[in-house]
């Protein structure tokens, strides 16, 4: 008699998959990277006090291997400056990845998806199926006709002796319209973003890059624009995102706003949204002579009420703000709390040591939630 064979599940413990020496030390340059603002001579710096304390290389894979492979692949250029001397930069290739890489810690791993993607309440020309069906209008697709239901309209409607299908006979299955969407995504970039020993300006421009590359890559018919604010507020590339540094400026959110709300009004699309990354401290404001009114003690009340009447005025034009607040300090989570509900927005508020754990708290909806 042949043995019974055995069924079930053999748990072994965990082995993360095998990678090459390279792939291993591009993770810890590729965070580093981030931290430095795409100086590669200071990610160096650090990545070599990292391995003498981490042995992170070995005589088989030595550092200078490890940098001249980024080179070869594409990660790395070397650019001549005007005295002759070679310096390493990063490439647009590099760029990307950094954007991937903050995507997919923030947001997970998230699948390309092809044409706008943001669902509506409205039902039309669209490619996400209701369920339903409706007559046949010219114009829809040809592939939206649902056969078996048209070929039953035709026996009913001419009888099953001859075979008659008219347009008449045509049924197509409805499907929901998805809408674009046109995006302005705020950065700040003051002094407070690095007080008090405090890096907020690195998980800040994490999640800047993964907003980036999730709207490109999942959204495609988007708009984005980029905008920085300090004393001022102005406009960047996406491919800048690596390089923002803080500088010594004071927290005019009002500028931010006002510029975010001005590229939206040249926008043709109806659907508009501001995200706005911050520590959550305004300080500045600029006066209607040209003159700064600044503040930096706690929050100056005429400050924040015209933040508040911003984003009245944005929630007015149907402009929803999502604000992402990189502190957990009470007070400044207490302006991001009457900031949003004066917008009926969308809040994140998450520490500097961990993105991966946020708190969602959506005004329209009184939603409150932790995301991990």
């Amino acid at each position: 008699m042949l043995p019974v064979p055995k069924t079930g599940y053999l748990f072994t413990p965990y082995e993360a998959p095998d990678q090459s020496p390279f792939d291993r030390l591009f993770d810890i340059f590729a965070e580093l990277i981030t931290h430095t603002s795409g100086d590669v001579e200071e990610a160096l710096d650090w990545f070599k006090v990292l391995d003498e304390e981490y042995h992170l290389t070995n005589e088989d894979y030595t550092l200078e291997d490890f940098i001249e492979d980024l080179k070869k692949k594409g990660y790395l250029r070397e650019e001549i400056e005007s005295k002759g001397k070679g310096q390493l930069s990063i490439t647009a290739k590099t760029e990307r990845i950094l954007r991937k890489n903050a995507m997919e810690q923030i947001f997970g791993s998230i699948r390309k998806n092809g044409q706008g993607n943001h669902k509506s309440k409205k039902s039309g020309i669209g490619d996400e199926a209701t369920g339903e069906f409706r007559s046949y209008q010219f114009g829809d697709a040809l592939d939206h006709i649902a056969m078996t239901e048209s070929l039953k309209n035709a026996q009913i409607n001419h009888g099953i002796g001859t075979f008659r299908l008219t347009e008449q006979d045509l049924v197509v299955e409805d499907t929901h319209h998805k809408s674009q969407m046109s995006t302005v995504l705020m950065i700040d970039i003051s002094h407070s973003m690095i007080l008090y020993g405090e890096d907020r300006i690195t998980p800040a421009k994490k999640v800047a890059m993964a907003l980036a590359e999730l709207i490109t890559t999942s959204y495609p018919k988007d708009t984005l624009d980029v905008i920085v604010f300090g004393d001022d507020a102005w406009p960047i590339k996406i491919k800048d995102l690596p390089y923002l540094n803080v500088g010594p400026y004071h927290t005019n959110t009002v500028a931010g706003l006002e510029l975010a709300m001005d590229i939206l009004r040249r926008k043709r699309n109806t659907n508009k949204q501001i995200f706005m990354i911050t520590d959550g401290k305004p300080s500045c404001l600029r006066l209607p002579d040209g003159q700064y009114y600044k503040n930096s003690n706690g929050l100056d009340a005429m400050v924040v009420e015209k933040c508040y009447n911003m984003a009245a005025q944005a929630r007015k034009l149907h402009i929803p703000i999502t604000t992402f607040m990189i502190a957990q300090d009470p007070y400044l989570q207490q302006f991001i709390e009457e900031f949003t509900k004066s917008n009926k927005g969308k809040a994140f508020y998450t520490g500097i040591k961990g993105l991966g754990e946020m708190i969602f708290h959506d005004y329209e909806s009184n939603r409150k939630k932790r995301i991990n």
